[in-house]
């Protein structure tokens, strides 16, 4: 009989073998899979989610495009939810845990087999469950669309998540890949041609989601968020159905989580400094600079003039917008 990795192994090719396929940034290949281009080493874990996650009403997704703001959204979430838990900021998970492990990706979590023992450690979770993820809208479990769980989603300027996918993506990549050049990955990009792109499509399909059924899905836009933190906290609490009370409010509530879960906090708690999380990603490499508008110190103005382009082309109408010029 085959082992079961040989069937792992089998499964998985027989998945990737008729797939258009082009070279990652990080990974070795991109794979179009359901209209979007996901890295060899996530497919799996995505084709399981699909097929074997179950949602439950009271679940909260965490969803963004990579480099958006992923793991300060989910810092920013978990402690919205769990603050009557963790009332004080001296024992909070945040402390010894980065946002990722307390948060985690769903298609990681059913990366591997034994799915039976991942689906009795999911029905067994503390609720509300807390997840995150990249993938799009529309290749999204049935059970998430068709529940009544909630969707918070956050994207980032085009420009800036670029700018943080290239420098990320060339310390995360494996040895044996050679350094991507700014210029190449633009043009990739430009092209979609990215993990869990295209850019455009991913945010349109959060966008126009968040229109038809704004109670389902709360789009944020890291700009937004970074420049009223206090608001969007706010605003974040009420969608999930956990309003600030007067109390609350009062006793600076909403400011401790903001001041907890902010970049500078966050990147210096030595949880954060060294080890790894997800796929062997080390911790340090999830902070760089979190600010906005620092695309301008890598493009040139044929770049911009690209981008820009590119962005008109594929957004143009839809009533998402984004500012690029400083």
């Amino acid at each position: 009989m085959a082992s079961t990795e040989g069937l792992q192994a089998y499964e998985e090719e027989k998945l990737l073998l008729p797939l258009p396929k082009e070279k990652g940034w990080a990974s070795r290949h991109l794979y179009l899979f359901q209209h979007f281009w996901c890295p060899s080493t996530h497919i799996e874990g995505v084709h399981n989610f699909q097929n074997h996650f179950q949602a439950k009403d009271s679940d909260v997704i965490v969803a963004s495009f990579p480099k958006s703001g992923t793991t300060w959204l989910k810092a920013l979430t978990f402690s919205i939810v769990n603050r009557k838990l963790f009332s004080s900021s001296d024992n909070h998970p945040l402390l010894t845990s980065n946002s990722h492990e307390l948060v985690p990706f769903l298609d990681f979590i059913f990366h591997g087999d034994n799915i039976q023992h991942k689906l009795s450690y999911l029905s067994n979770m503390t609720e509300p469950r807390l997840f995150g993820t990249h993938i799009p809208f529309p290749s999204l479990s049935n059970s998430i669309k068709e529940s009544n769980c909630k969707i918070v989603y956050i994207c980032r300027n085009p420009f800036d998540t670029f700018v943080s996918s290239w420098t990320f993506f060339n310390k995360i990549k494996s040895d044996s890949l050679s350094e991507v050049t700014i210029e190449e990955a633009l043009e990739k990009y430009c092209k979609g041609i990215i993990g869990f792109g295209p850019t455009w499509d991913h945010m349109l399909g959060y966008w126009k989601e968040s229109i038809a059924t704004p109670n389902k899905v709360l789009f944020l836009k890291y700009e937004e968020l970074k420049e009223d933190v206090n608001f969007y906290v706010k605003r974040v609490a009420e969608f999930l159905d956990c309003p600030f009370t007067e109390g609350e409010e009062s006793d600076r509530v909403i400011e401790n989580i903001i001041k907890l879960c902010s970049f500078e906090k966050m990147k210096n708690l030595e949880v954060n400094k060294s080890g790894t999380v997800g796929r062997n990603i080390e911790k340090k490499y999830l902070f760089r600079r979190g600010e906005i508008g620092d695309w301008v110190n890598y493009f040139s103005p044929a770049m911009i003039e690209k981008l820009s382009k590119t962005m008109e082309e594929n957004l143009s109408g839809s009533g998402l917008s984004f500012k690029t010029s400083l």
